[in-house]
């Protein structure tokens, strides 16, 4: 079985090295699709055997449809820049690779890392991900910010050992950037798709986000960055509900 890895960019400069040598051994294909970056992101890639293909973005869920038309093969990972896979899952995929009759997909855990420390309660302890499949049983679906890969019913799929590790954020500030960012898109995306807001929920959703992965998940238990992890995630929802509401009016 062929492999295409298939990765979208856009100013990764500080990721995409880690990310593509994670897989050298075992791509048969690199397709990486960058939004236009503005640092070194292309040159780098182009040095590491990826090929690149210029295009503006199209959304998170357009972007990795479009990057599945470019992949030289079917079975696809699919990966962010700022991810990588560690030895054991690196393992697996040379197995699945030497079958003639592969399963339609696999889910992996996604290990987190927040500022420097890995992430091991909260919202991020079950952080199962469907990542690696036949791109011809299914496509990238879900609401944006928020996608995922969406299998045809009937569909087989296994869970592999190993995980894809994930550098989510490197300080505070960026984290909060990207609250704004991803609450603005994700209540567009809900108020295409005719989803309402309230008061109850811009109020009471995020108080029981923040109980459910600080208490009852123990985020707590990952220390300060739990709860920070928790209170942004809370934010988020918010601010998504508060800017849903806006555009109702």
């Amino acid at each position: 079985m062929k492999l295409s890895v298939a990765i979208i960019t856009h100013n990764e400069s500080k990721n995409i090295t880690r990310c593509i040598q994670s897989v050298q051994s075992i791509a048969d294909d690199i397709i990486v699709i960058d939004s236009f970056s503005t640092d070194n992101t292309v040159e780098l890639a182009k040095a590491l055997g990826a090929r690149v293909v210029l295009q503006q973005f199209l959304g998170h869920i357009e972007q990795k449809n479009f990057a599945i038309s470019h992949a030289l093969f079917p079975f696809i990972l699919s990966l962010d820049a700022d991810e990588a896979i560690d030895e054991t899952l690196k393992n697996e995929i040379i197995k699945i690779k030497a079958l003639s009759n592969p399963v339609d997909g696999y889910i992996t855990n996604r290990h987190n890392n927040y500022c420097g420390q890995w992430i091991n309660h909260g919202a991020w302890q079950s952080d199962l991900k469907l990542r690696l499949w036949n791109s011809k049983k299914g496509k990238w679906g879900g609401l944006n910010p928020h996608d995922k890969f969406e299998m045809q019913a009937g569909s087989n799929i296994e869970k592999l050992q190993g995980k894809i590790l994930h550098w989510s954020y490197n300080s505070i500030t960026e984290h909060e950037g990207k609250v704004e960012y991803f609450s603005t898109i994700a209540a567009k995306a809900y108020h295409v798709k005719g989803k309402k807001s309230s008061y109850f929920k811009i109020w009471f959703s995020p108080v029981f986000r923040f109980v459910r992965d600080y208490i009852f998940n123990l985020g707590f238990l990952d220390g300060k960055f739990g709860f920070v992890i928790a209170k942004l995630t809370a934010k988020e929802v918010r601010l998504k509900y508060k800017k849903l509401k806006e555009l109702g009016k």
